[in-house]
């Protein structure tokens, strides 16, 4: 661990993103802003991978930077949960297609991810890419990443 921390560093890497899996499922996610934090960490539900979406076949994954939608982080917990979400992605330009949708309800937190087609100026046609996923916080937000005292 210590030494992927420290090739991110080395590489000028702003984020790492760990993903657990117990026997090919995702179980668990550790988010951590380098080089001084904050670390979030999650445990994921209900994993639906890309590959699993019924429209995964139809649609393709835009490379554009997605907007970001988050739902009912008003909190003050909430809202540095959708700072560390949020930094993840750059800003995206106004024309992106591309929506990833965070909706945290009771302390869990779904994800969505869609590309989007405007038929009309009423009319937008969404599809599902993937993946989708609850995940639900496992404990605080650590001020400082712990991936960096290893």
């Amino acid at each position: 661990m210590k030494e992927l921390v420290e090739a991110c560093r080395a590489n000028e890497v702003t984020d790492l993103i760990m993903v657990h899996e117990h026997r090919g499922i995702p179980d668990a996610m550790i988010v951590t802003h380098l080089p001084h934090g904050p670390t979030l960490s999650l445990t994921l539900h209900n994993v639906t991978l890309r590959h699993d979406i019924s429209s995964h076949s139809t649609s393709t994954v835009s490379e554009q930077y997605p907007h970001l939608i988050f739902e009912n982080f008003s909190t003050d917990l909430g809202g540095r949960i959708k700072a560390v979400l949020s930094a993840l992605f750059p800003v995206p330009k106004e024309d992106a297609k591309r929506v990833m949708t965070f909706a945290n309800e009771e302390d869990f937190i779904s994800f969505r991810h869609h590309v989007f087609v405007k038929n009309s100026h009423k009319d937008v046609q969404l599809a599902e890419v993937g993946p989708r996923f609850e995940a639900k916080r496992k404990s605080t937000l650590f001020a400082t990443s712990y991936s960096i005292t290893l």
